[in-house]
């Protein structure tokens, strides 16, 4: 992984851990479906989202939500965008 990569994983769980404080991110499967292993509802959901925006300054367009399922597709999406 490289140190891009993993400032922007490291970044990605602090938010979960914000939204989600009683899930422990070491314990997340990185290629599950990120809020069903977490229980994030809609609204979370794009808190999550748009906490990324905010900590990276990328815009996320609403049209991409769906490709954004698990931890490793919000990594990868970032790093494309970084």
């Amino acid at each position: 992984m490289s140190q891009q990569q993993e400032q922007i994983r490291t970044a990605g769980l602090a938010i979960v851990k914000r939204l989600a404080p009683e899930i422990d991110p070491a314990k997340i499967i990185p290629d599950k479906p990120l809020r069903t292993q977490i229980d994030l509802d809609s609204m979370d959901w794009l808190n999550f989202l748009v906490s990324l925006h905010e900590r990276f300054g990328i815009t996320i367009p609403e049209a991409d939500y769906a490709r954004l399922v698990s931890f490793n597709d919000v990594l990868d999406y970032l790093v494309v965008r970084c």
